[in-house]
């Protein structure tokens, strides 16, 4: 009932400070009894899966492609293809609720700690906090128009070609367009134009506007492609090793899905386990005991994460966790000590010890 009592007066007797992670400030004082509570993370793991949509689709005049053009591949069948682009590997810390302490801190000097979400700790005596870097998120795309799908299309299109009934009769038009446009091209490079543009700004307009105006005739026999991205992020809080679970589904049809929708090919995650947090031992090779009262930290073990699919491997990660590490602690004089306290950061992603040094008085 003691420690609930004083747990209470801590979580109201705080004081928000400026923190992308909505910190607090929680200080010991005679008020609370001196002490602040606190929850030490496990760590989860965050896949996000980023994946490449396609699709192809044959142009009006693709059976005459090879005929006019002499192109031997046009595309003649509508298509759609799914590929996994790219899969970034992160850690964060969710509270553990079978980690929660209270400390007691008491001195004149009025020692702090800094709180997180979920009452994670980030900082004792000290308002700076542990940076924890993360690689920068893939970002989903929208397909980009096609050839066929601009205003360049739409000029191409002569009144003969829509009057025409015969697809040959079309596609021998446009073939004679193209060949049109490459010789005007040719004219206005060597200067042969009967116009020539008035300066360099111009010119790059009539090039760039023939260049569209080629392409989306050229769509017409060769076909079209294109591709869009989506992104996703699926968690696991792994607490053993882990040998190729399906994590996620790139579907074609459906796009990025969950593990049990069969419309997708699997992609795979593995973790095996490294090595364990163990106990500090002191010059002798004795295990240290943890100190009467002493301030919870983690000592993380370490996992490596793999991430697969369609035999290729796209991510291989080592990863610092919670789960496969021990608790050991700081002796509260550290934090009280008149003359010289010291600050200790916490790594918000496993609960570690990431920084310690003298607080400022």
């Amino acid at each position: 009932m003691k420690n609930l009592l004083i747990l209470l007066i801590a979580v109201l007797a705080t004081t928000t400070i400026a923190s992308a992670q909505q910190a607090q400030r929680f200080t010991a004082t005679k008020a609370n009894e001196y002490g602040l509570a606190y929850t030490l993370p496990n760590t989860v793991i965050d896949i996000t899966i980023e994946a490449e949509f396609t699709r192809e689709e044959p142009g009006e005049f693709y059976k005459y492609a090879l005929k006019y053009l002499n192109v031997s591949d046009p595309i003649t069948e509508t298509t759609l293809s799914a590929s996994v682009k790219s899969v970034i590997i992160t850690t964060r810390g969710i509270a553990d609720p079978e980690k929660r302490y209270i400390i007691t801190l008491k001195s004149n000097q009025a020692p702090y700690i800094i709180l997180g979400e979920e009452n994670i700790p980030l900082a004792i005596n000290s308002e700076k906090t542990f940076h924890v870097q993360q690689p920068q998120l893939p970002v989903a795309h929208n397909a980009d128009p096609t050839p066929l799908q601009t205003e360049a299309a739409r000029q191409v299109i002569t009144q003969e070609m829509l009057q025409s009934h015969s697809s040959a009769k079309r596609a021998e038009l446009a073939a004679e367009q193209i060949y049109n446009l490459r010789q005007s091209r040719t004219d206005l490079i060597t200067g042969q134009a009967d116009q020539m543009p008035p300066d360099g700004d111009a010119m790059k307009l009539i090039m760039d506007n023939i260049e569209a105006q080629e392409e989306a005739l050229m769509a017409m026999f060769v076909g079209t492609k294109s591709s869009y991205t989506e992104v996703r992020t699926f968690t696991i809080n792994p607490n053993e090793d882990i040998n190729k679970q399906i994590i996620a589904r790139i579907s074609t049809v459906n796009g990025i899905v969950e593990p049990n929708d069969l419309s997708g090919f699997p992609v795979y995650i593995s973790l095996k386990e490294i090595n364990r947090g163990e106990m500090p031992v002191n010059e002798k090779g004795e295990t240290l005991k943890f100190p009467k009262g002493g301030i919870a930290y983690t000592i993380p073990g370490q996992a490596q994460v793999t991430v697969s699919a369609q035999g290729k491997e796209f991510a291989n990660n080592v990863v610092d966790l919670a789960q496969l590490g021990i608790v050991y602690g700081m002796a509260p004089s550290n934090f009280t000590d008149k003359k010289a306290p010291v600050y200790l950061l916490f790594d918000p992603t496993t609960g570690a010890a990431a920084e310690v040094g003298p607080a400022s008085k």
